[in-house]
């Protein structure tokens, strides 16, 4: 392969939960002692393999999951291992994922091995709505997480939210927004709830009341005025930030740049090409070489990528059709186009696959 010079973005799966979320279909599995010893060593073997062979300067980390605040203290010889091996930027961001409930001796343990930036996943802001979901905590184990974090030093905070539950309204929605914005996040990501296969509410999907097309479009854009009127920045389809605190991680995603991807059902593009582990943590320990899928990064999904963010993309990169398409987008309140940069409205990224196959 032939890579580029500059630092890639480095992403570690941890697939362990206590529990499986009812509308979660991330490959996680339940850990046990010999399963996890197993698998933190495999993990350390292919971060040593990959260090060696790419050679790579790193300028961040993503710890994800399932829940990698279940590490503790083995985050410390994690990070050590990623430095060894890797040449690890300074300034780099180093995000690690957490769930409330965690103990608490993870957040000292994270930031003593560099941890920088923490995402917690939130989700709601009321205990009725976290037990539908299949959360362990309640909202009050969210706010002292967060606290306990703050108090081992962490000032870059993230927390998720669900939009579009079932039974949920504006009003419910508000609730869980005011909860969250109390707990003054830098970052907030936010999702609206797909019923996937293979999970607990696909299981159930035909007694879940949840609100119809118009009624969780209504909740995106309602969480996009409470957001920017609350000082965040909404720079991304499902992501809105304080200046400053973007995700560097997840903008490498967007801007289609590199990363590598370590664990079961981890992703990586490296030299023009994507590859990714399968969703088996026995062939992941086993040493399984990871599949092929495919190039990447051409200019129809570089546009499309770029067209999640706010910042979205040079008219020019348009055919003269599809900037005549834009112009009629942009008439409907889709679109904006500011001098020669054309990016989405709120109200155009609930649309923005059909519009991407539009114009691109």
């Amino acid at each position: 392969m032939k890579y580029l010079p500059d630092g890639i973005g480095l992403y570690i799966h941890i697939p362990f939960c206590r529990k499986k979320c009812a509308y979660c279909d991330f490959y996680s599995v339940i850990p046990g002692e010999n399963v996890y010893k197993e698998y933190f060593g495999a993990l350390l073997r292919e971060i040593k393999k990959w260090g060696g062979e790419i050679n790579r300067p790193v300028k961040t980390i993503y710890l994800g999951g399932g829940t990698p605040s279940l590490l503790g203290k083995d985050i410390v010889p994690l990070t050590d291992c990623i430095r060894q091996n890797f040449s690890v930027l300074p300034g780099a961001e180093i995000t690690a994922e957490c769930n409330p409930g965690a103990d608490t001796g993870f957040y000292a343990a994270a930031f003593a091995a560099g941890v920088n930036r923490l995402s917690v996943g939130v989700q709601a802001g009321e205990n009725g709505r976290l037990k539908l979901l299949g959360r362990t905590h309640t909202k009050e184990d969210a706010a002292a997480a967060v606290f306990a974090a703050r108090r081992a030093g962490f000032e870059n905070i993230s927390c998720d939210i669900m939009i579009a539950l079932p039974d949920s309204s504006i009003k419910t929605l508000k609730e869980d927004i005011d909860f969250i914005c109390s707990l003054e996040p830098r970052h907030i990501s936010a999702y609206i709830l797909k019923i996937e296969k293979n999970t607990a509410f696909y299981a159930r999907r035909d007694e879940l009341r949840l609100p119809d097309e118009d009624s969780a479009a209504d909740q995106y854009l309602c969480l996009c005025r409470e957001l920017k009127s609350r000082g965040y920045s909404h720079y991304e389809i499902s992501n809105f930030a304080k200046a400053g605190f973007e995700s560097r991680h997840n903008l490498i995603y967007w801007r289609c740049g590199e990363y590598l991807g370590i664990g079961p059902a981890a992703h990586s593009y490296l030299g023009g090409r994507r590859f990714y582990y399968p969703r088996d943590i026995k062939a992941f320990i086993a040493g399984g070489a990871p599949c092929s899928d495919g190039t990447g990064g051409d200019k129809a999904e570089r546009l499309m990528l770029a067209l999640r963010l706010s910042e979205g993309i040079d008219l020019a990169e348009l055919s003269p059709e599809a900037a005549n398409k834009a112009r009629l987008f942009e008439q409907n309140g889709l679109l904006k186009i500011t001098g020669n940069r054309l990016s989405l409205t709120d109200k155009g990224m609930l649309v923005s696959n059909s519009i991407e196959t539009e114009l691109i």
